[in-house]
Protein backbone atom coordinates (compact mmCIF):
# COMPACT_ATOMS: atom_id res chain seq x y z
CA UNK A 1 0.00 0.00 0.00
CA UNK A 2 2.93 2.25 0.62
CA UNK A 3 4.07 2.05 -2.69
CA UNK A 4 0.37 3.11 -4.08
CA UNK A 5 1.12 6.04 -1.42
CA UNK A 6 4.24 7.20 -3.43
CA UNK A 7 3.00 6.90 -7.13
CA UNK A 8 -0.05 8.54 -6.63
CA UNK A 9 1.68 11.30 -4.41
CA UNK A 10 4.86 11.13 -7.35
CA UNK A 11 1.85 11.60 -9.88
CA UNK A 12 0.62 14.80 -8.28
CA UNK A 13 3.98 16.74 -8.19
CA UNK A 14 4.09 15.98 -11.88
CA UNK A 15 0.35 16.42 -13.01
CA UNK A 16 -0.24 19.36 -11.32
CA UNK A 17 2.35 21.64 -13.38
CA UNK A 18 0.53 19.63 -16.48
CA UNK A 19 -2.66 20.54 -15.37
CA UNK A 20 -2.15 24.50 -14.51
CA UNK A 21 -0.26 24.68 -17.44
CA UNK A 22 -2.29 23.27 -20.11
CA UNK A 23 -5.11 25.43 -18.86
CA UNK A 24 -3.42 28.43 -19.38
CA UNK A 25 -2.55 27.28 -23.07
CA UNK A 26 -6.51 26.87 -23.33
CA UNK A 27 -7.48 30.24 -22.24
CA UNK A 28 -5.42 31.61 -25.03
CA UNK A 29 -6.14 29.39 -27.41
CA UNK A 30 -10.00 29.77 -26.96
CA UNK A 31 -9.38 33.34 -27.71
CA UNK A 32 -7.36 32.49 -30.78
CA UNK A 33 -3.83 33.10 -30.15
CA UNK A 34 -1.60 29.86 -30.00
CA UNK A 35 0.70 30.47 -27.41
CA UNK A 36 3.60 27.44 -27.99
CA UNK A 37 5.72 29.92 -25.61
CA UNK A 38 4.46 28.32 -22.31
CA UNK A 39 8.08 26.23 -22.42
CA UNK A 40 9.51 29.72 -22.03
CA UNK A 41 7.02 31.27 -19.93
CA UNK A 42 7.31 28.60 -17.78
CA UNK A 43 11.16 28.90 -16.93
CA UNK A 44 10.79 32.80 -16.63
CA UNK A 45 8.16 32.05 -13.65
CA UNK A 46 9.48 29.43 -12.66
CA UNK A 47 13.12 31.76 -12.41
CA UNK A 48 11.30 34.90 -11.09
CA UNK A 49 9.37 33.09 -8.26
CA UNK A 50 12.45 31.14 -7.04
CA UNK A 51 14.58 34.10 -6.96
CA UNK A 52 12.52 35.77 -4.61
CA UNK A 53 12.46 32.60 -2.52
CA UNK A 54 15.56 33.19 -2.75
CA UNK A 55 16.14 36.25 -1.60
CA UNK A 56 13.28 37.01 0.71
CA UNK A 57 13.17 33.17 2.67
CA UNK A 58 15.65 33.94 5.13
CA UNK A 59 13.39 36.36 6.64
CA UNK A 60 9.99 35.35 6.27
CA UNK A 61 9.94 31.46 6.58
CA UNK A 62 6.79 28.87 5.61
CA UNK A 63 4.25 29.09 3.27
CA UNK A 64 3.71 32.82 3.46
CA UNK A 65 7.14 33.36 1.10
CA UNK A 66 5.63 30.53 -1.04
CA UNK A 67 2.18 32.13 -1.67
CA UNK A 68 4.14 35.69 -2.46
CA UNK A 69 6.43 33.65 -4.59
CA UNK A 70 3.31 32.83 -6.60
CA UNK A 71 2.20 36.12 -7.31
CA UNK A 72 5.59 37.06 -8.58
CA UNK A 73 5.37 33.65 -10.82
CA UNK A 74 1.87 35.10 -11.89
CA UNK A 75 3.13 38.78 -13.00
CA UNK A 76 6.32 37.52 -14.56
CA UNK A 77 4.37 35.17 -17.01
CA UNK A 78 1.95 37.94 -17.70
CA UNK A 79 4.85 40.16 -18.41
CA UNK A 80 6.24 37.88 -20.97
CA UNK A 81 3.26 36.97 -22.62
CA UNK A 82 2.39 40.04 -23.38
CA UNK A 83 5.68 40.02 -25.84
CA UNK A 84 3.39 37.24 -27.52
CA UNK A 85 0.21 39.17 -27.07
CA UNK A 86 1.62 42.14 -28.69
CA UNK A 87 3.25 40.28 -31.73
CA UNK A 88 0.45 37.99 -32.44
CA UNK A 89 -2.59 40.61 -32.30
CA UNK A 90 -1.04 43.79 -32.43
CA UNK A 91 1.89 43.13 -35.35
CA UNK A 92 -0.33 40.07 -36.63
CA UNK A 93 2.86 38.18 -36.33
CA UNK A 94 3.35 34.38 -37.29
CA UNK A 95 2.46 32.81 -33.26
CA UNK A 96 4.14 29.61 -33.80
CA UNK A 97 7.21 31.81 -34.96
CA UNK A 98 6.98 34.87 -31.73
CA UNK A 99 6.20 31.77 -29.35
CA UNK A 100 9.40 30.06 -30.65
CA UNK A 101 11.22 33.00 -29.84
CA UNK A 102 10.34 33.73 -26.47
CA UNK A 103 11.12 29.87 -25.85
CA UNK A 104 14.86 30.54 -27.20
CA UNK A 105 14.92 33.65 -25.35
CA UNK A 106 14.00 32.84 -21.74
CA UNK A 107 16.54 30.09 -20.95
CA UNK A 108 19.16 32.96 -22.13
CA UNK A 109 17.74 35.56 -19.86
CA UNK A 110 17.41 33.89 -17.14
CA UNK A 111 20.76 32.51 -17.16
CA UNK A 112 22.35 36.09 -18.06
CA UNK A 113 20.62 37.79 -15.01
CA UNK A 114 21.43 34.34 -12.54
CA UNK A 115 24.94 35.00 -13.37
CA UNK A 116 25.19 39.11 -13.17
CA UNK A 117 23.54 38.15 -9.42
CA UNK A 118 24.86 34.87 -7.93
CA UNK A 119 28.04 34.06 -11.09
CA UNK A 120 26.53 30.73 -11.56
CA UNK A 121 23.04 29.91 -13.05
CA UNK A 122 21.18 27.71 -10.09
CA UNK A 123 19.16 29.75 -7.99
CA UNK A 124 18.93 27.22 -4.58
CA UNK A 125 16.15 27.58 -2.13
CA UNK A 126 15.30 25.73 1.20
CA UNK A 127 12.34 23.51 0.28
CA UNK A 128 10.38 23.89 3.37
CA UNK A 129 7.05 24.04 1.96
CA UNK A 130 6.31 20.04 2.14
CA UNK A 131 3.14 19.70 4.42
CA UNK A 132 3.57 16.54 5.97
CA UNK A 133 0.05 16.12 6.90
CA UNK A 134 -3.08 18.75 6.02
CA UNK A 135 -5.63 18.43 9.67
CA UNK A 136 -8.61 16.18 9.84
CA UNK A 137 -8.31 15.68 5.96
CA UNK A 138 -4.55 13.59 6.81
CA UNK A 139 -6.45 11.46 8.94
CA UNK A 140 -9.15 10.50 6.47
CA UNK A 141 -8.35 6.26 5.79
CA UNK A 142 -7.04 5.08 2.49
CA UNK A 143 -7.71 8.89 0.61
CA UNK A 144 -5.84 10.99 3.69
CA UNK A 145 -2.52 9.65 3.27
CA UNK A 146 -2.89 8.96 -0.75
CA UNK A 147 -3.90 12.73 -1.35
CA UNK A 148 -3.44 14.58 2.32
CA UNK A 149 0.35 14.15 3.57
CA UNK A 150 3.48 14.24 2.00
CA UNK A 151 1.68 17.08 -0.24
CA UNK A 152 2.41 21.19 -0.93
CA UNK A 153 -0.12 23.85 -1.22
CA UNK A 154 0.32 24.23 -4.47
CA UNK A 155 -1.74 20.99 -5.43
CA UNK A 156 -4.56 22.75 -3.50
CA UNK A 157 -3.72 25.85 -5.84
CA UNK A 158 -3.77 23.48 -8.88
CA UNK A 159 -7.20 22.37 -8.02
CA UNK A 160 -8.46 25.74 -7.44
CA UNK A 161 -7.60 26.85 -10.71
CA UNK A 162 -9.47 24.08 -12.40
CA UNK A 163 -12.45 24.80 -10.48
CA UNK A 164 -12.63 28.40 -11.61
CA UNK A 165 -11.04 27.86 -15.78
CA UNK A 166 -14.24 25.74 -15.61
CA UNK A 167 -16.58 28.10 -14.01
CA UNK A 168 -15.44 31.34 -15.98
CA UNK A 169 -15.27 29.21 -19.20
CA UNK A 170 -18.59 27.92 -19.42
CA UNK A 171 -21.20 30.14 -16.78
CA UNK A 172 -19.86 33.84 -17.27
CA UNK A 173 -20.34 36.44 -20.11
CA UNK A 174 -16.62 36.75 -20.30
CA UNK A 175 -16.09 33.10 -21.19
CA UNK A 176 -18.56 33.20 -23.68
CA UNK A 177 -16.76 36.29 -25.50
CA UNK A 178 -13.94 34.48 -24.88
CA UNK A 179 -14.69 31.54 -26.66
CA UNK A 180 -16.41 33.26 -29.73
CA UNK A 181 -13.55 35.12 -30.56
CA UNK A 182 -11.66 32.19 -30.93
CA UNK A 183 -14.42 30.42 -33.16
CA UNK A 184 -16.14 33.38 -35.03
CA UNK A 185 -13.77 36.84 -33.88
CA UNK A 186 -16.51 38.46 -37.05
CA UNK A 187 -19.48 37.36 -35.06
CA UNK A 188 -18.07 38.38 -31.87
CA UNK A 189 -16.90 41.71 -33.37
CA UNK A 190 -20.26 42.57 -35.19
CA UNK A 191 -22.21 42.06 -31.56
CA UNK A 192 -19.90 44.68 -30.54
CA UNK A 193 -17.17 42.76 -28.40
CA UNK A 194 -13.23 44.14 -28.73
CA UNK A 195 -11.64 41.04 -30.17
CA UNK A 196 -8.62 42.50 -30.09
CA UNK A 197 -8.90 42.98 -25.78
CA UNK A 198 -10.42 39.44 -25.32
CA UNK A 199 -7.52 37.95 -27.17
CA UNK A 200 -5.38 40.12 -24.77
CA UNK A 201 -7.03 38.93 -21.96
CA UNK A 202 -6.82 35.44 -23.07
CA UNK A 203 -3.04 35.21 -23.79
CA UNK A 204 -2.26 36.73 -20.57
CA UNK A 205 -4.04 34.62 -18.60
CA UNK A 206 -1.94 31.64 -19.92
CA UNK A 207 0.91 33.80 -19.16
CA UNK A 208 -0.02 33.67 -15.89
CA UNK A 209 -1.33 30.04 -15.44
CA UNK A 210 2.26 29.33 -17.18
CA UNK A 211 4.34 31.56 -14.67
CA UNK A 212 2.39 29.58 -12.21
CA UNK A 213 3.20 26.20 -13.87
CA UNK A 214 6.69 26.41 -13.68
CA UNK A 215 7.08 27.60 -9.91
CA UNK A 216 4.80 24.61 -9.12
CA UNK A 217 7.01 22.47 -11.22
CA UNK A 218 10.22 23.35 -9.54
CA UNK A 219 8.88 23.30 -5.79
CA UNK A 220 8.39 19.93 -5.52
CA UNK A 221 10.92 18.40 -7.23
CA UNK A 222 13.93 20.36 -6.93
CA UNK A 223 15.90 22.67 -4.08
CA UNK A 224 16.84 24.81 -7.01
CA UNK A 225 16.50 26.36 -10.33
CA UNK A 226 18.27 25.68 -13.69
CA UNK A 227 17.06 27.58 -16.36
CA UNK A 228 14.67 24.73 -17.60
CA UNK A 229 11.43 22.93 -17.14
CA UNK A 230 12.03 19.02 -18.44
CA UNK A 231 9.72 20.07 -21.84
CA UNK A 232 7.40 20.54 -19.42
CA UNK A 233 5.65 23.30 -21.56
CA UNK A 234 5.61 21.11 -24.54
CA UNK A 235 4.44 18.47 -22.61
CA UNK A 236 1.40 20.99 -21.58
CA UNK A 237 0.52 21.58 -24.84
CA UNK A 238 0.55 17.66 -25.63
CA UNK A 239 -2.19 17.76 -22.80
CA UNK A 240 -4.26 20.63 -24.15
CA UNK A 241 -5.17 18.66 -27.65
CA UNK A 242 -5.55 15.49 -25.98
CA UNK A 243 -7.93 17.29 -23.69
CA UNK A 244 -9.75 18.69 -26.21
CA UNK A 245 -9.19 22.10 -24.96
CA UNK A 246 -11.58 21.29 -22.06
CA UNK A 247 -11.04 21.60 -18.59
CA UNK A 248 -12.33 18.27 -17.73
CA UNK A 249 -10.28 16.21 -20.65
CA UNK A 250 -7.30 18.33 -19.88
CA UNK A 251 -7.48 17.02 -15.69
CA UNK A 252 -7.57 13.36 -16.75
CA UNK A 253 -4.82 13.76 -19.48
CA UNK A 254 -2.98 15.75 -17.08
CA UNK A 255 -3.23 12.60 -14.34
CA UNK A 256 -2.07 10.38 -17.18
CA UNK A 257 0.74 12.12 -18.24
CA UNK A 258 1.89 12.84 -14.64
CA UNK A 259 1.52 9.08 -14.33
CA UNK A 260 4.28 8.22 -16.70
CA UNK A 261 6.42 10.92 -15.49
CA UNK A 262 6.07 9.61 -12.42
CA UNK A 263 6.69 5.96 -13.24
CA UNK A 264 9.90 7.43 -15.09
CA UNK A 265 11.08 9.55 -12.07
CA UNK A 266 10.53 6.94 -9.67
CA UNK A 267 11.09 3.90 -11.49
CA UNK A 268 14.08 2.96 -9.50
CA UNK A 269 11.87 3.13 -6.11
CA UNK A 270 9.32 0.93 -7.32
CA UNK A 271 9.97 -3.15 -7.08
CA UNK A 272 8.05 -3.93 -9.99
CA UNK A 273 9.87 -1.65 -12.42
CA UNK A 274 13.09 -1.84 -10.33
CA UNK A 275 12.77 -5.47 -11.10
CA UNK A 276 12.49 -5.85 -14.63
CA UNK A 277 15.95 -6.17 -16.95
CA UNK A 278 15.27 -2.86 -18.75
CA UNK A 279 17.75 -0.02 -18.68
CA UNK A 280 16.82 3.17 -16.42
CA UNK A 281 16.65 5.05 -19.71
CA UNK A 282 14.07 3.51 -21.44
CA UNK A 283 11.54 4.72 -18.61
CA UNK A 284 12.49 8.01 -18.82
CA UNK A 285 11.91 7.75 -22.67
CA UNK A 286 7.70 6.66 -21.76
CA UNK A 287 6.46 10.21 -21.08
CA UNK A 288 6.87 11.49 -24.25
CA UNK A 289 6.99 8.01 -26.09
CA UNK A 290 3.26 8.36 -24.77
CA UNK A 291 3.41 11.53 -26.10
CA UNK A 292 3.62 10.81 -29.36
CA UNK A 293 1.46 7.43 -29.67
CA UNK A 294 -1.65 9.01 -27.91
CA UNK A 295 -1.52 12.33 -30.07
CA UNK A 296 -0.32 10.42 -33.59
CA UNK A 297 -4.27 8.18 -32.94
CA UNK A 298 -6.09 11.18 -31.53
CA UNK A 299 -5.04 14.59 -33.25
CA UNK A 300 -7.23 13.25 -36.58
CA UNK A 301 -10.44 13.68 -33.86
CA UNK A 302 -9.34 17.19 -32.21
CA UNK A 303 -11.56 19.66 -32.47
CA UNK A 304 -8.89 22.92 -31.84
CA UNK A 305 -10.93 26.87 -31.90
CA UNK A 306 -11.91 27.17 -35.36
CA UNK A 307 -9.74 30.64 -35.54
CA UNK A 308 -6.90 29.58 -32.96
CA UNK A 309 -3.78 31.35 -34.91
CA UNK A 310 -5.33 33.26 -37.39
CA UNK A 311 -4.72 36.85 -36.95
CA UNK A 312 -7.73 39.13 -36.90
CA UNK A 313 -8.64 42.12 -39.35
CA UNK A 314 -10.91 43.89 -38.04
CA UNK A 315 -11.65 45.78 -41.81
CA UNK A 316 -11.70 42.25 -43.49
CA UNK A 317 -14.85 40.61 -43.16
Amino acid sequence: MSILYFLVQQTMFFSIPLLVVALGGMFSERSGVINIALEGIMIMGAFSGILFIHFVQPFIPGQSVLLMAVMVSCTAGVAVSLLHAYASINMKADQIISGTAINMLAPAVTIYIARMIRTVQQIPFVNQFRIDKVPLLGDIPFFGPMFFRNTYITTFIGFLILGLSAFVLYKTRFGLRLRSCGEHPQAADSAGINVYAMRYAGVMISGALAGLGGLVFVIPTSIEFNPEVSGYGFLALAVLIFGQWRPGRILMAAFFFGLMKAISSASSGIPFFSAMPVPIVVYKMIPYVATLIILAFSSKFSQAPKAEGIPYDKGRR
